[in-house]
């Protein structure tokens, strides 16, 4: 059952979940106060991922209550490696001041050298970074505008079945065609709307201590059409709905549950495979390069394999129209955190 979120405030008077559903636009209000968690439990961030069949530009902004960070990482699809630079804020809890709406607000943050900018501007949104130290001094800077025409997204509240202060209220903001340049060391490279397209992960939430998620992502054209997906499971209670969500031409098609089969051993050395229960998304994904990063900091840790690659395979509209996918650039990953 795929039950859909209705407008109003995303927190009751006690600081609980009201509307566990999903929709195609923002229509629930975050705020931050309304809370009924501790400050240090609360992680609020901005991932946008830009992305074209050869190379990959990712940008984070997070406060996850006990640390912040600030993250680039430069993706070389063709090349199959990637570099990761960061910066890390200790125990920022709200300091950051992240927006409560993806909608509006900018984000300006600078820590150690790296400065991290999204603006919202009529039309679209702009990314700037200025990464002097990445990759050993070689160093990474650019501006990206992408483009926001009218159109669907995914949003979901999630609760955590064991837990009634734990949630995650997220976005998932597909298809932003993207232009502009980066320059890495003495090379530039330029991403043209073409071909060229960005995703935003805009997550607000508490979380439990000890989850795993997996999620997946594309976006591009197919057959001219403008056309990506949202795809992900593994944490908190989705009994009203799923995040899984097909998108063509600006519209958003709702997908029931989506299985991720990875290979055994290292998750970039063999195919992935995905199947629905439905049949509406049986896709398979060749990796190329794996964003892995781990932190083990005692009580705190994580292990990331963001593995970037190509899809390929069938899907289904909400009409029953079919659709072929071929060379489809995108990510799929498993998140495991203690935090």
């Amino acid at each position: 059952m795929q039950r859909q979120m209705t407008e109003g405030p995303l927190h009751d008077a006690a600081g609980r979940l009201i509307d566990p559903d999903y929709a195609t636009r923002e229509v629930r209000r975050y705020d931050r106060a309304a809370i009924g968690a501790e400050p240090v439990r609360i992680k609020e961030w901005d991932y946008y991922c830009v992305l074209d069949g050869d190379f990959g530009l990712a940008l984070t902004v997070a406060d996850n209550g006990y640390a912040g960070f600030l993250c680039v990482s430069w993706m070389d699809l063709r090349g199959r490696r990637f570099v990761n630079h960061g910066a890390l804020i200790a125990e920022p809890m709200g300091s950051m001041a992240l927006p409560a709406s993806a909608d509006r607000g900018d984000i300006v943050q600078a820590q150690d050298g790296l400065e991290l900018a999204f603006r919202h501007e009529p039309g679209g949104r702009r990314l700037t970074v200025h990464a002097p130290g990445f990759d050993d001094g070689r160093g990474l800077s650019g501006e990206v505008w992408l483009d926001q025409p009218p159109m669907d997204r995914m949003v979901i509240a999630t609760p955590f079945a064991d837990d009634p202060q734990a949630f995650y209220y997220n976005q998932k903001i597909n298809c932003m065609p993207a232009r502009g340049r980066v320059r890495v060391g003495t090379e530039s490279y330029d991403f043209v709307p073409e071909s060229a397209f960005a995703v935003l992960d805009w997550g607000r939430g508490v979380w439990t201590y000890d989850n795993v998620w997996y999620w997946g992502s594309a976006s591009g054209l197919v057959d001219g059409r403008p056309f990506g997906f949202n795809i992900g499971y593994g944490f908190g209670d989705t009994s009203a709905a799923s995040e899984n969500m097909l998108f063509v031409d600006g519209r958003a098609h709702k997908l029931d549950r989506v299985t991720f089969h990875m290979p055994d051993g290292a998750p970039d050395s063999a195919p992935w495979r995905f199947t629905s229960n439905d049949g509406r998304f049986e896709m398979d994904f060749a990796p190329v390069v794996n964003r892995w990063a781990k932190v083990d900091a005692g009580m705190v840790k994580t292990e990331q394999d963001q593995v970037f690659g190509w899809f390929s395979g069938r899907v289904i509209l909400d009409d029953g129209t079919p659709m072929t996918v071929r060379d489809l650039p995108g990510f799929a990953e498993k998140v495991w955190n203690r935090w």
